[in-house]
């Protein structure tokens, strides 16, 4: 092993180059007109622009209560959120120009998650596509949505990494992988900025939440977080430099506390991290009213005070809290906070609305003919489907149920999530139609079968929590069940049961529905789990007992339709999962990257007793990260390697042959895993380290190919350093963390 490089826990010691994103390169007109306007602005109109708050949606349409709207006239408020449509953005933004001192226009924010109006599938369920240009696809055309309603600004993509499936926000993200996520999160911010900030089709990105969110402990939302530096590091803090790298124009603080300092008062993570080390240099908003929240995390004494911490530490704009509106001029007052800091904070709003072309005409995004044009455009719809088609993950398929048979003349669809729309489209759904545009899986199966085929309804159970125990509307679906040639059983969790605060102590089915999936698998007749839900969930029996699962996630508007394509074998699935699927919430946290132990499992005997185990549950999870199986079958040849050494300057390639063996194409995601034998600190057992989503014909073979560099085996060393150590690897190319489809090879780095 190398010597180590002297000891440092300073993170801004090691130097880090990030290009200058298209957005931020220098403007000499800009700069002037900043000045300009700065010089002639008061400290309140300054603080104006460090402050957003909401508007309100009620039955009649958006409002803004009138306190808020005078506080814009007064130049007290810089951005709204919750703010949408033409007309509306139109009418506040009118306010902002033509009734205040200055006429500096508004920002404009919204929860632009997975699709603005037209639906896509959650998050998660997009990460389970392995697609990036599915995903960027998807932030795209939110984007276009979102600007043609007057929006400047989304708060994605949230790349938190998140390992505990009691977490309702693991809905939100890229699940469980540090390569994955970090993919995945340039490929939203890509799609959402594009590479033009002032295309008027275009809206900022926010990588949010800055930092560890991921990590609440018991999976419980807003819950603290207590992990090691090391840890953040490696896993939680990579995705956010990705986002940096992507050219992301903002960043949102986390609700939890890092080290002991809640995340909107760290300097360590906003301004040693993000600004010192990553070279960000757009702007950073809190998450809803978290600086407030400082005060009963009980590291302010109170409201001002929390606002000095939180400028200090490298927070711009304060969301929703007013703790800068009411504040923060006696704290420059008084001597806390230098009048430098706050220049500084306006400054990079300001620049965010230059940019935006926001200042050369404060309407440009407030178009009512291009927002009649643009919302659900039929190419919006269809990529929709496709992308949603794309995320579905085929979890078992014994005896070949799926695709649906032409034989099937008499189709059964069973479960609370088979004729509910609302359900469809899951959390944080924007501007979205939850109650007449989703297409339910009752109505994309019917819309699909064949003349002669008759598709069928009945609710039967309940995802209620309520629901357990009771055998309510058991009767109807069981007759219905025994008239069917097969049964769709479409159940999960209803649509609130994941997103923020919803967090659970469960993760089985909730309400009657389990109870109900066993009484239709003693029928006899073939039955298949259509799973909606926006985490894993422990279905261990049904695994052993279902003939075929497939998890559709919360597939988004079109979301009926792609599962009558993928269940009629129109579209051969090819989702692959972004997180693991424990057999219990006992076993939670549970992720393929784990470390072993001094007494791994597998170096005991068969019923070893001193060994890592559970008594009563195997220590293997339901489902492995990366797992998901396809209409058709592929074979993998033995890996071959370019060398099987490399220098610290050079590479290694590593090679296998991918084949088709089965009757229908299909698309296949091959992947490169590496484990790093022995370290300064101890190193995972596996690692993803590249991966490649390819079509083959049936009978067709393609190689596939991938190049590793000694910075892509860098980790947080023994004395704090990242980089790489010398030393024996293994590497192996499979179809998932839990299959190696030969044996692994070796590999060495070299000084």
């Amino acid at each position: 092993m190398a010597q180590a490089p002297a000891p440092s826990t300073d993170v801004t010691a090691v130097a880090e180059e990030h290009a200058t994103p298209a957005w931020a390169r220098p403007d000499a007109k800009m700069d002037a007109l900043i000045d300009d306007l700065m010089a002639r602005m008061t400290l309140d109109e300054k603080i104006g622009q460090l402050t957003l708050l909401t508007s309100d949606w009620e039955s009649t349409g958006p409002t803004m209560r009138d306190t808020y709207k005078q506080d814009i006239k007064s130049g007290r408020v810089g951005a709204i959120f919750n703010a949408y449509t033409a007309k509306y953005t139109t009418e506040l933004q009118r306010v902002a120009v033509e009734e205040t001192r200055l006429g500096i226009p508004l920002l404009f924010g919204y929860d632009v998650i997975h699709g603005h109006r037209t639906i896509f599938p959650i998050s998660l369920g997009e990460a389970a596509s392995w697609d990036m240009q599915a995903i960027e696809k998807s932030a795209r055309v939110s984007a276009q949505e979102a600007s043609a309603e007057g929006i400047h600004w989304t708060f994605s993509p949230m790349v938190d990494i998140a390992r505990d499936a009691r977490w309702g926000r693991i809905s939100e993200g890229a699940g469980e992988d540090v390569y994955l996520g970090r993919k995945i999160a340039a490929a939203r911010v890509h799609g959402y900025q594009g590479d033009d900030l002032r295309a008027t089709d275009t809206v900022l990105a926010t990588a949010k939440h800055f930092a560890a969110y991921g990590a609440a402990q018991a999976g419980r939302d807003y819950h603290t977080v207590d992990i090691s530096e090391r840890t953040l590091r490696d896993v939680y803090l990579p995705p956010f430099e990705a986002a940096v790298d992507a050219g992301v124009a903002s960043f949102m603080t986390s609700f939890n506390e890092y080290d002991g300092v809640p995340a909107s008062g760290s300097k360590y993570l906003l301004t040693d991290v993000l600004r010192d080390k990553w070279g960000f240099d757009g702007f950073v908003v809190t998450d809803y009213t978290s600086i407030n929240e400082m005060v009963p995390h009980g590291y302010s004494k109170n409201l001002a005070q929390a606002g000095e911490q939180a400028i200090n530490a490298g927070v711009d704009m304060d969301m929703q809290g007013a703790v800068y509106m009411e504040n923060l001029a006696n704290s420059v007052a008084e001597g806390r906070v230098d009048t430098a800091t706050i220049d500084r904070a306006v400054r990079r709003i300001l620049e965010a609305k230059y940019r935006l072309g926001l200042f050369e005409d404060p309407y440009r995004y407030a178009d009512a003919e291009r927002e009649k044009a643009t919302l659900y455009k039929p190419e919006f719809l269809e990529a929709a489907r496709d992308v949603a088609r794309r995320s579905m993950v085929l979890l078992r398929n014994e005896g070949d149920v799926l695709p649906l048979a032409a034989a099937a003349k008499k189709i059964a669809v069973i479960g609370p999530l088979g004729d509910s729309k609302p359900d469809m489209i899951g959390s944080w759904a924007a501007g979205g139609d939850r109650q007449t545009r989703p297409v339910t899986i009752l109505e994309g199966l019917r819309a699909r079968a064949q003349s002669g085929t008759t598709v069928s309804y009945a609710k039967g159970a309940s995802y209620d929590f309520s629901a357990a125990g009771s055998t309510d509307g058991f009767a109807e679906a069981l007759a219905l069940a025994g008239k069917s040639d097969i049964i769709i059983a479409a159940m999960g969790e209803k649509w609130d049961m994941t997103g923020e605060a919803a967090s659970r102590t469960s993760l089985d089915l909730p309400g009657n529905q389990e109870a109900l999936l066993e009484r239709l698998v003693a029928t006899g007749k073939p039955v298949v789990l259509v799973l909606l839900s926006g985490r894993p969930n422990s279905v261990e029996w049904a695994s052993k007992n279902v003939p075929a699962i497939l998890h559709a996630w919360y597939p988004g508007t079109q979301g009926g339709h792609a599962v009558a394509d993928i269940l009629f074998g129109d579209y051969n699935p090819s989702g692959k999962l972004p997180v693991t699927f424990p057999r219990t919430v006992g076993q939670v946290p549970i992720h393929y990257d784990m470390k072993n132990t001094g007494r791994p499992i597998e170096l005991g005997a068969p019923g070893a007793k001193y060994v890592s185990r559970y008594l009563n549950t195997p220590n293997d999870p339901l489902y492995r990260f990366g797992y998901g199986l396809s209409y058709t079958d592929f074979a993998y040849s033995p890996v071959t390697l370019g060398s099987t050494s490399m220098g610290p300057r050079g590479s290694i390639t590593a090679s296998a042959t991918v084949t088709n063996t089965g009757k229908r194409a299909g698309e296949e995601v091959v992947q490169l895993y590496v484990q790093d034998l022995v370290g300064s600190v101890t190193r995972p057992v596996q690692q993803l380290k590249g991966f490649e989503k390819i079509l083959l014909q049936p009978g067709e073979s393609r190689t596939v190919t991938f190049e590793l560099h000694p910075d892509d085996l860098a980790f947080t060393r023994a004395d704090m350093t990242h980089g790489w150590e010398p030393g024996e690897f293994r590497l192996w190319i499979a179809p998932s963390s839990g299959a190696q489809a030969s044996t692994p090879v070796s590999f060495t780095l070299t000084e």
